[in-house]
Formats: C-alpha cells, sequence, structure tokens
C-alpha cells in the first residue's frame, strides 16, 4: 500500500490524487483494480453516454482517443455522468506498436489509474486489457487479478494478418497469466481464435463495435 505526500504549493499535474490509497503492481507500479462479479447487459461508448439517459449500460471508452482524454484531463467533471451508470470499462488509451516504449506504459498507467479512482468513487470497473508490441504484454496484466472479468477489444485488431497475429499472441499471453473466468470482448470474436479459449472454460461474452451496429442496421 502506498500514499502520495501533499507538496504544499505543488500543482497536480501527473493526477497523483487519482491513486490516493492505491495498492500498485509490478516494478512500474500499476494501480491494482479490484475484481467484480457483474457482467454488463449494454455497452455504450463515453462519448455517447455524456448525452444518454439509458444508465442500464456500461460505459466503455473503445474509441478514438480524442473523445475521452478529457476525462484523463478532467476526472472529476465526468465523475457525475459515469456513477449514473451500471459500471465503467477502464478507459483504453491507444497503445500502438509504432509508439515510444515509455508512451505505452504511459497509456497503460493512464487508464488503470482512472479504473481504480472510479472504484474509490463507487463505481463498478471491468479492467481493461489492452497491449501494444510484444514488449508490453506483461505491463498490460499489471493490476489485475487472476481468475476474474476481463474486457479486450478486438475491433480493428485482428482485420490485417500482422495486426491479428500480434492480437493472438497477446490474447494467448494475457489468458495464461490471469486465468481470466470471463472475457468482455468489443468486437468480433471469430472462432478461429476464441474456440479453444471457450471450449477451456473461459466465459466469452461479446459485444458488437458500433461500427458494426451501425452497419446493420444500414443493411436492414
Amino acid at each position: 500500500m502506498k500514499t502520495n505526500s501533499i507538496r504544499v504549493g505543488c500543482h497536480d499535474v501527473f493526477r497523483a490524487f487519482l491513486v490516493n490509497n492505491a495498492t500498485f503492481d509490478s516494478e512500474l507500479e500499476i494501480p491494482v483494480i479490484n475484481p467484480i462479479s457483474e457482467i454488463p447487459k449494454k455497452l455504450i461508448p463515453f462519448s455517447k453516454a455524456i448525452k444518454s439517459h439509458d444508465y442500464n449500460c456500461y460505459v466503455h471508452f473503445y474509441e478514438d482517443d480524442v473523445n475521452f482524454e478529457r476525462v484523463w484531463n478532467s476526472p472529476k467533471t465526468y465523475l457525475p455522468i459515469l456513477k449514473k451508470f451500471s459500471g465503467v470499462i477502464s478507459p483504453d488509451f491507444s497503445l500502438y506498436r509504432d509508439m515510444p516504449l515509455v508512451m505505452q506504459y504511459w497509456n497503460t498507467y493512464r487508464g488503470k489509474a482512472l479504473g481504480h479512482w472510479f472504484q474509490e468513487n463507487g463505481i463498478n470497473v471491468i479492467p481493461n486489457v489492452r497491449y501494444g508490441d510484444r514488449r508490453t504484454f506483461l505491463v498490460s496484466c499489471a493490476g489485475i487479478p487472476k481468475h476474474g472479468i476481463i474486457s479486450i477489444g478486438s475491433y480493428g485488431c485482428i482485420k490485417i494478418k500482422k495486426d491479428r497475429l500480434i492480437f493472438e499472441e497477446g490474447l494467448s499471453f494475457v489468458i495464461n497469466q490471469l486465468q481470466p473466468s470471463t472475457i468482455i470482448i468489443y468486437g468480433a470474436t471469430p472462432e478461429s481464435i476464441f474456440k479453444k479459449y471457450k471450449d477451456a472454460g473461459i466465459t466469452i461474452i461479446q459485444f458488437d463495435s458500433d461500427y458494426a451496429t451501425k452497419h446493420q442496421k444500414a443493411v436492414g
């Protein structure tokens, strides 16, 4: 258990208040998100949640970072809105493989720090797992207890062959490391990737991406 000292007269430019009372994991000190048992009935992206009155949803951040960077910049502004919903999936800041490694670590930290803070403020939180290149596989699991519920976004990660191979490799690593009971998937769940995990007894719960939902409505 670690606490942050208060420096009189200093501005909290790196949002230290987000990790007050946090337990940290790994040598990078990634904040821990405690496990919950509730399964989302519906998901809604943050950019729509801020105007929605359907609160029987979990808010997700599987969208362009520009749509939710404001939550990091001003978390207290959006806390009252998020508290109206059933819960949230911790923020999914981008981890591109061509990003400097330190930025990939930073975005991992930011998502877990906000997830911890949401929990501290009474919100149900499912930890998001996002990895970039192979060097981030281990840290993507930091702060997440074993045998619980995790969430992963497959949208945009499996269409191109190279991306798909990294996604599959990272998914295998994450599952071996965390041994989750349930995985929430935002995006497609092709049998070629997920069948073996279903057969192993892991519950896979799939939600269509907003793009897929819009396309289905257009076709219909």
